[in-house]
């Protein structure tokens, strides 16, 4: 991808972003609503998926989204649509996640509960924390659910310094160390590797010492039969024709050793440039940037968020929107949820008394497909962030 095509790319993404802060106007629909019907939801699941249903459109109704959420199709919990690897993240702080991965275990390959941190405490003195969250007896749940299903916890470098790094990537025994102390640990508590993020912690700093560092742990992990995956941002720095802080040249250096690489593609926007979570043309160029040949698509995990974000127009803020509070938002304002053909995301505006304005991007059942068959084209697999806070129809889909 030329600079030129990047460049129009953020131009006209940035057209659309900021396209609804413009109109002063909100919809008909939310200007009238009061004290009307409480709208339902069905509690039992259904025995067609949520494409037979025919509610993967362009144009949703909040009533539909409301009455349909939670009615997946539980005939077909095992049955999976899409043929690359899938990763789900599940957080301790969001519980529901830990269900889903139990009900539709069959869909997923790789289960990354965001358990650990490990921590530098001295020369070759490695300590991991948050193991208090590992739970055993929900992984042999998962377990049973999927032969196949790898549960690889994702591990932070917790309060690490930059000198911290400096001394473990100037010593061959610190690493050597840090490696044995994870292999040790994924045989104790039975996982079967671990998801690492760590890449944007230093920065474009230290990227040489960095991927050493990277290659030794996995070439460990490797041998003790462990997965690696590595959490990357963006190619495309988001709202920039600019590279990110992972590029090609990166990803050619690790994309034999690393066995999958977990792509933020969301957070493209900020309450400062309120607009989508991970608008499509963005998220081809991430992957293309990346691997332009194809050599390598299938250990790349496009990422996916299963939140949303509520910006308002006064002071410039915004906060993630998962999806209990995205259908309390529904039921209050009963919004016309509005379709952007070139970002492929649904959004919608309400008012709130004396708050002003707000605008809602969060993914809808059309978005996601459209974003599972982009990966299919591309040759990808998918990441999802994260399990707890979608709708439970969303995982038809997979």
């Amino acid at each position: 991808m030329g600079k030129n095509t990047m460049r129009f790319l953020c131009a006209s993404l940035s057209l659309t972003m900021i396209c609804w802060l413009a109109e002063g106007t909100l919809s008909k629909t939310d200007a009238k609503k009061g004290a009307t019907k409480k709208l339902e939801e069905k509690k039992l699941h259904s025995d067609k998926n949520v494409q037979d249903r025919g509610l993967v459109v362009v144009d949703p109704k909040a009533k539909d989204i409301i009455l349909e959420h939670k009615s997946y199709c539980s005939k077909k919990t095992k049955e999976r649509h899409f043929s690359g690897d899938v990763l789900g993240y599940i957080t301790p702080w969001n519980n529901h996640g830990y269900d889903i991965a139990k009900i539709f275990g069959n869909k997923f390959t790789l289960i990354s509960p965001v358990w650990l941190q490990v921590k530098r405490r001295g020369k070759e003195r490695f300590q991991f924390t948050g193991l208090h969250d590992a739970d055993q007896g929900w992984m042999k749940d998962v377990r049973k659910t999927s032969k196949t299903i790898k549960i690889v916890p994702r591990i932070l470098f917790d309060g690490w310094t930059y000198q911290d790094f400096e001394s473990v990537f100037g010593s061959e025994d610190e690493i050597e160390e840090l490696s044995r102390n994870m292999v040790l640990l994924a045989k104790n508590e039975n996982f079967d590797g671990f998801v690492v993020e760590v890449w944007s912690q230093l920065g474009n700093q230290k990227q040489t010492e960095l991927i050493h560092l990277l290659t030794h742990l996995s070439e460990a992990l490797h041998e003790a039969q462990l997965k690696l995956i590595l959490v990357i941002p963006p190619a495309v720095a988001a709202g920039t024709n600019q590279p990110g802080m992972f590029t090609k040249k990166e990803f050619d250096q690790l994309a034999s050793v690393i066995d999958s690489f977990s792509l933020m593609t969301y957070d493209y926007s900020a309450p400062h440039r309120p607009g989508p979570n991970s608008p499509l043309p963005w998220v081809r160029a991430c992957v293309e940037v990346l691997d332009p040949d194809s050599k390598w698509r299938n250990k790349i995990l496009l990422g996916l968020n299963f939140y949303g974000m509520d910006y308002s127009a006064l002071g410039a803020s915004g906060e993630p929107i998962l999806g209990s509070r995205y259908i309390e938002t529904l039921k209050e304002h009963k919004p016309k949820i509005l379709w952007d053909e070139q970002i492929a995301e649904h959004y919608f505006e309400y008012k709130k008394n004396k708050g002003g304005k707000h605008a809602v991007f969060y993914p809808t059942l059309k978005s996601i497909q459209l974003r599972l068959e982009l990966a299919k084209e591309l040759g990808t697999g998918i990441s999802i962030w994260e399990l707890g806070q979608g709708l439970d129809y969303f995982y038809d889909l997979l």
